[in-house]
């Protein structure tokens, strides 16, 4: 079959059912611009996932101090209701910053994570600071007691360790000290264990705070011990607290 030709003389192009039309490759065309708008919508919600985990991962941080925080025990509590039973829990925690002072608190709620961090925010708001000798140790024997909880406190050479179980081990650590032989007697309820260890803490006094409110030397009460005047003088320069 001969090519047709207009009127010009220029040829005339294949018109066949075969040969694919504009109209179709314009609609294709435009097919792949759908695609690539729903690409764009796509990524326009990817981005706003995006800006939520960024929000989520935002944590406030403590303005530069390091605190330890210690997990002593968690509790699930339940409340019956109509219907049947609606339960909780109770975390008990103990923050300390490893320099001499520590504090604990409990909070409750409906799932864990929450329970803990309520916890924490209760014990930095209720730090003491208690008296370490050398940094590492107590400065005297000390007894405490909450409820049924009795405890009983013993300072301890270099070396020692910290000879303490379950939440008295806890406060310790938090608090930084290294050397140190404990006993509780009564009851196991960490509860009252801690509070009893608090108790006798809180009783700690260093030989600097006696003479100030005696109106003493540190060397003079450190002397009555039958301890030698330069060595009572050695011992009082090197107390810090």
């Amino acid at each position: 079959m001969a090519d047709e030709t207009n009127l010009d003389g220029a040829p005339v192009a294949d018109v066949s059912a075969d040969a694919p039309r504009e109209g179709r490759g314009g609609r294709g065309d435009r097919g792949p611009g759908r695609g690539r708008g729903g690409n764009d919508r796509g990524g326009e919600r990817g981005g706003r996932g995006r800006r939520d985990d960024r929000g989520r991962g935002n944590r406030d941080e403590e303005g530069g101090e390091e605190l330890i925080e210690k997990l002593v025990h968690i509790n699930r509590v339940s409340k019956t209701v109509k219907g049947g039973k609606r339960f909780g829990f109770a975390a008990l925690v103990v923050v300390g910053d490893g320099k001499g002072r520590v504090g604990f608190g409990h909070g409750k709620a409906r799932e864990v994570p929450e329970a803990i961090t309520k916890a924490t925010a209760s014990a930095k708001k209720t730090m003491v600071r208690i008296p370490l000798k050398e940094g590492r140790t107590l400065h005297h024997d000390g007894k405490g007691r909450f409820g049924a909880g009795k405890v009983n406190l013993r300072s301890a050479p270099a070396g020692t360790g910290i000879i303490a179980g379950g939440p008295m081990r806890a406060v310790f650590e938090s608090l930084g000290v290294h050397d140190v032989v404990t006993k509780s007697v009564g009851t196991s309820n960490p509860y009252n264990m801690i509070r009893a260890t608090f108790d006798a803490l809180t009783d700690q006094t260093s030989p600097k705070s006696v003479a100030q409110r005696r109106g003493k030397k540190i060397a003079d009460l450190l002397g009555r011990g039958g301890a030698a005047p330069v060595e009572a003088e050695a011992e009082a320069a090197a107390i810090v607290e």
